[in-house]
């Protein structure tokens, strides 16, 4: 296992593919065990790498990952396989925003790793999914150091991502609901819990 996870650490870096940072997964997968979390909703799987490490964390923990680039889905089932997962890890290729998922099924932590634009929709559709004390953990939230830089952007697509993750901050810390706390862990996190679950 510890090879193979290597092996998609190259595969990521060869091929450019956004995977979460070192110190993110450690933190997540620490809670992960601590906190006795079982059922678990990733929003952007990429090739799989930070599904495949929480799912690895205990036998009981089951992920579900949706990702809408038809590639990266491929790349993420292949890589599930290969770890004899796909008992614990259900892919879903679909746009997460066009998802129907079933009531029934209640999550103990749901991860946004996904289109940094589109992250208050995904906050917005799934927080109905989670479970009683359950968390919405957001990842890169410094964008590569980009977010609260007072340095000037060239890139307009790249101001364009800035000011999306600085709004959907601004709506986490204003949220009603929701207490979130963040954490200056690899490319920045969020954990956001509901505020009844906290009484």
């Amino acid at each position: 296992m510890k090879e193979f996870i290597l092996e998609m650490e190259e595969y990521a870096k060869d091929k450019n593919v956004p995977i979460i940072e070192k110190d993110s997964i450690t933190f997540l997968m620490k809670y992960i065990k601590l906190n006795n979390v079982k059922n678990i909703l990733e929003i952007g799987s990429a090739i799989g790498y930070s599904s495949i490490l929480m799912a690895s964390v205990s036998e009981d923990v089951k992920v579900t990952t949706i990702e809408r680039d038809e590639a990266r889905y491929m790349e993420c089932l292949k890589n599930v396989k290969k770890c004899n997962m796909d008992k614990k890890i259900n892919v879903v290729y679909q746009d997460a925003l066009e998802v129907n998922l079933t009531d029934q099924v209640k999550y103990d932590l749901i991860f946004i790793d996904a289109a940094k634009g589109q992250y208050i929709k995904f906050f917005e559709k799934f927080k109905y999914f989670l479970a009683k004390g359950g968390i919405i953990v957001t990842d890169n939230l410094k964008f590569h150091g980009y977010v609260g830089s007072k340095k000037p952007i060239e890139s307009k697509n790249l101001r364009g991502i800035v000011s999306k993750i600085e709004k959907y901050i601004l709506f986490l810390k204003d949220n009603e609901e929701f207490d979130t706390k963040f954490y200056d862990v690899g490319d920045g996190l969020s954990v956001s819990v509901k505020k009844e679950d906290l009484k």
